[in-house]
């Protein structure tokens, strides 16, 4: 029933946008809209087949997402250390939490410029950029998955004669696994975002900076090219770490 109900609402989705592309062409043609602003399906995807044609989008779509991996990863890995270290010190809350809070509230688009001032226009600001995107999400989801523990399963390891290694191992750490995995969802997310952001105010190449360049000579076709090629890759990325955590929850489950 499941399965039949998530094909259904895969085929209501798929037809949704066949009828937006089809009333966005059509009126595209019959100048109901102004090309110059809105463009036309057909024009998108005579430049698309151009990109991938020539070869063109190719280190573009390598720059972007290299540089989101690579963020992605720094910024899961601190955010669980730190969180990790959070849930074992109790100290460490006490004094950083207000902190971490304040950071976090700060509008992390806004410090781009700040970020290019301190590490120029090389790869190091769009990682700096993105790691930080991807931390808080990470490390607030993470932090609380080490305060959902059962302490009354903690106590009575404790009291068996469990080490702290062994809590750590066969307790702390599988309960927050759910935790972590469905931030990454976002944090995949926000990992593009921040390197997009990067690319857009201080890069030669990427996606961001295709969309920046595109935009200056009000090229609006580029423009959604770009954006089309981004929505394609981050659905299929999201769709895989939406699997892995399927996997990763019922792994957990049967453990």
């Amino acid at each position: 029933m499941k399965t039949s109900n998530k094909i259904i609402d895969k085929f209501y989705s798929v037809i949704f946008i066949m009828v937006f592309i089809i009333i966005w062409q059509i009126a595209a043609s019959k100048e109901l809209i102004n090309t110059f602003h809105f463009s036309s399906p057909l024009e998108i995807i005579q430049d698309l087949k151009l990109l991938f044609q020539t070869g063109e989008i190719w280190p573009h779509i390598n720059a972007t997402f290299g540089v989101s991996l690579i963020g992605l990863v720094y910024g899961t890995v601190s955010g669980v250390v730190i969180a990790f270290l959070f849930g074992n010190f109790k100290v460490l809350p006490k004094i950083f939490d207000p902190i971490l809070v304040g950071l976090y509230g700060l509008p992390k688009l806004a410090l781009g410029p700040l970020f290019i001032i301190w590490f120029g226009i090389g790869i190091q600001a769009k990682i700096f950029m993105s790691t930080i995107m991807v931390f808080f999400l990470v490390f607030f989801n993470a932090y609380a998955g080490f305060r959902d523990v059962d302490v009354d399963l903690i106590n009575t390891l404790k009291i068996m004669g469990a080490s702290k290694l062994q809590i750590i191992l066969k307790v702390t750490l599988p309960s927050c696994v759910p935790w972590i995995a469905a931030s990454l969802r976002a944090g995949a997310g926000s990992a593009v975002m921040g390197t997009i952001v990067g690319e857009y105010l201080g890069s030669n190449k990427g996606l961001g900076w295709m969309v920046q360049s595109a935009g200056g000579v009000y090229n609006i076709t580029r423009v959604l090219s770009c954006i089309f090629i981004l929505l394609f890759l981050m659905s299929l990325i999201d769709g895989m770490l939406k699997l892995m955590e399927k996997r990763i929850l019922s792994w957990r489950q049967e453990n």
